[in-house]
């Protein structure tokens, strides 16, 4: 951290720092011509935003008509809460969308594709697919899913690596209309299993193993212990990664009297290239997507066809300023397990004809240095990461992005949780040079798409807002009782009209899905409200700050306080590199601030450093957010991408001695280690 940075961190000016748009900006990647962005001023993003609310069917008609239908819509959106159907009759199809539009249209040679593997032997494994290569890979896999006895609606399962055959299976399993349940790798046999139990999948789709830290993930492994507890699996196909020595199952796996498992390579040998694109119904199911409750079995969030399609891709074309033939490179750090992976990785990208990157291992390995190479190596225009991981590389040191080109560096973004002004104005200065906007989005798997988020080159940004919604999003800042509140007052976050990408439900559960985000909020005339879960504030520029999942709230003496404050309170103290607050059981209270901190290098864990940190966060916020607990970490507790599992830390503050579901956490290990420590 620089002595002008901590200047500013300490004067407590970076939170109340506004950026303007940067005049030396280009959206156009290294040595090519600068391109006008597709949204140029404030005046134009209040003028489509207001058309976008005032006048829906018009707004998402024309963006729709951008891309590819095989017949018409005859109503742009009906809508009954909680129900939506979004370009009602028409007929399309997203893998064709992706891939044979480009082709038609003489790009078939162009990079579609670019992927790296994590081993360094002898160098980087990279491939590039074109639009053709990926035709012709994506047709004899949709061909393949067939001879297995795959038809339209029927659900695939994938667990894989990220590979170039996860993004091929995913677009397979679109061209031909069955929806897919892609499962991230770093989950266990039980997840898997609950997952293929609830969508009744017949297919499941993995490798023998996939590379982490130089380790291999036993995927086919699991997918065995998965299949002893579910007995849906007629077939497993198997993609030749790793050359693990794993197990096969010739035997047939039920009365149909084929054998389980299968080569990827094998099938393909015999496949036609030969499948054409189903039409598909705009409402028809796309995929499901299952995320972890707290509590009871993980929700599978379902996405339709047409919607989800026009809501990723003008989403990728105006955050993200998308602009084929201006030689841009866009790298999203996701895995295509998680939804940011599905939407702006493939679906929302692809549509828009610009390359975009999948690389298959760890940010460090086999140096802290790994994604700042690829960067380099590949001339990435557009960036798109986690906060976590933004807070990783900090600790890591200034020094491994410093030995790399990242001039061809053009946009910077955060996904998953919002970010501290701390870890914002580090990704701002080391990373952009203080030229590259960035994209601060909100959004979740539910709503398939970004909704509070900065222009590009539009939007001023203020380290920790995402500023301003998306069009056609119409959120609010709202009382229990659905009443909006003014400026710099917190409340619930509300989104109280329909948009294309939104949820149509939880597959198998109709009630579920009403009762999780239907039925809090309503208006004066018992409209029910979209409510994400989250609380918020709007400032008084109307610019929105995420305060955290509503849980994430705490109540202290009457007080409300978001644990996002007091982690960047925390998180500008010299000493911390990353926490995480949550609140606990008091006696007096009611509810205390339990802290769990990680600590740079140079920094003793001690009691004379903890009373430090609970002054620093009584200066910077006040008394009342003082942490009640403090725990010094090695390391916090994350999914494997990279979200902090703030519920299990809840638990351990509570002095739970069982936590809830733990499928997603990356190293379990952490939660031993944060239970021997002392408050």
């Amino acid at each position: 951290m620089t002595d002008a940075h901590r200047s500013d961190i300490e004067s407590g000016l970076i939170e109340n720092r506004t950026f303007a748009p940067s005049a030396n900006w280009t959206s156009a990647g290294p040595g090519a011509e600068p391109v006008t962005p597709h949204i140029a001023s404030m005046e134009q993003y209040r003028e489509m935003y207001e058309r976008s609310l005032s006048d829906p069917e018009g707004f998402w008609g024309d963006a729709a008509k951008e891309l590819h239908w095989f017949a018409p819509w005859t109503k742009v959106l009906e809508w009954s809460a909680p129900d939506a159907k979004w370009f009602v009759g028409g007929k399309t199809n997203l893998s064709y969308n992706c891939i044979d539009r480009h082709i038609e249209s003489g790009h078939g040679d162009d990079v579609a594709i670019i992927w790296e593997g994590e081993p360094m032997d002898g160098g980087p494994e990279i491939k590039r697919l074109t639009y053709r290569d990926l035709h012709t890979e994506v047709c004899k896999f949709a061909n393949v899913l067939k001879s297995l006895g795959v038809k339209k609606g029927d659900v695939v399962t994938i667990y894989m690596p990220m590979v170039p055959e996860l993004a091929i299976a995913v677009l397979a399993c679109a061209r031909i209309g069955a929806p897919h349940s892609v499962i991230f790798g770093g989950f266990s046999a039980n997840a898997i299993t609950d997952r293929v139990v609830d969508a009744n999948s017949k297919v499941l789709i993995t490798a023998d193993g996939g590379w982490r830290r130089g380790s291999i993930v036993p995927l086919k492994e699991n997918v065995d212990a998965a299949c002893t507890q579910c007995d849906t699996l007629d077939h497993v196909v198997v993609v030749q990664r790793c050359g693990a020595n794993i197990a096969w199952h010739h035997e047939p796996s039920n009365a149909h009297g084929k054998k389980r498992d299968h080569w990827w390579h094998d099938l393909m040998q015999a496949a036609s290239a030969d499948c054409p694109a189903e039409p598909m119904d705009a409402e028809d199911p796309l995929f499901v997507l299952y995320t972890s409750g707290t509590t009871g079995k993980p929700k599978g969030i379902m996405h339709t066809t047409g919607g989800y399609m026009v809501y990723t891709y003008l989403t990728s074309k105006y955050v993200f300023d998308l602009h084929p033939d201006a030689n841009q490179v866009y790298w999203c750090t996701a895995d295509i397990g998680w939804i940011t992976g599905h939407s702006y990785i493939v679906y929302g990208v692809m549509p828009n004809r610009v390359p975009t990157l999948m690389y298959e291992g760890a940010p460090n390995h086999p140096t802290p240095d790994r994604f700042w190479s690829i960067v380099e190596r590949h001339k990435v225009t557009q960036f798109y990461t986690a906060p976590t991981a933004i807070r990783a590389f900090m600790k890591w040191g200034d020094n491994h992005p410093r030995k790399h080109n990242l001039q061809s560096l053009r946009l910077l973004g955060t996904v998953g949780e919002p970010i501290n002004p701390e870890a914002w104005m580090w990704y701002h200065r080391i990373i952009g040079h203080e030229k590259c906007p960035i994209v601060d989005t909100w959004w979740q798997t539910e709503t398939a798409g970004h909704m509070i988020t900065p222009l590009p080159a539009v939007t001023s940004t203020k380290p920790g807002s995402c500023t301003l919604p998306f069009f056609g999003v119409d959120a609010a800042i709202v009382s229990e009782d659905g009443v909006e509140q003014p400026n710099n007052t917190g409340g619930l976050l509300a989104i109280r009209k329909p948009w294309p990408g939104m949820l149509r439900g939880i597959l198998g559960d109709r009630e579920r899905f009403i009762e999780t985000y239907w039925s809090r909020i309503k208006d004066a005339s018992g409209e029910p409200y979209y409510f994400p879960g989250d609380g918020a504030r709007r400032d008084a520029d109307g610019f929105f700050w995420i305060m955290g999942r509503v849980d994430d709230v705490i109540n202290v003496s009457g007080h409300r306080l978001g644990t996002m404050e007091v982690e960047s309170a925390l998180v500008s103290h010299e000493a911390v590199v990353e926490a995480a607050v949550v609140g606990m059981p008091h006696e007096i209270k009611g509810t205390g601030i339990a802290a769990f901190v990680t600590l740079g290098p140079g920094f003793d864990a001690d009691e004379d450093l903890r009373t430090k940190l609970r002054e620093h966060v009584g200066k910077e916020i006040g008394a009342i957010a003082k942490p009640d607990q403090i725990r010094f970490t090695d390391a916090l507790p994350k999914t494997r991408s990279g979200k902090i599992m703030r519920r299990l830390l809840r638990d351990i503050a509570a002095g739970v001695e069982k936590v809830g579901d733990t499928t997603t956490l990356e190293d379990y290990t952490v939660l031993a280690k944060i239970r021997e420590s002392k408050e």
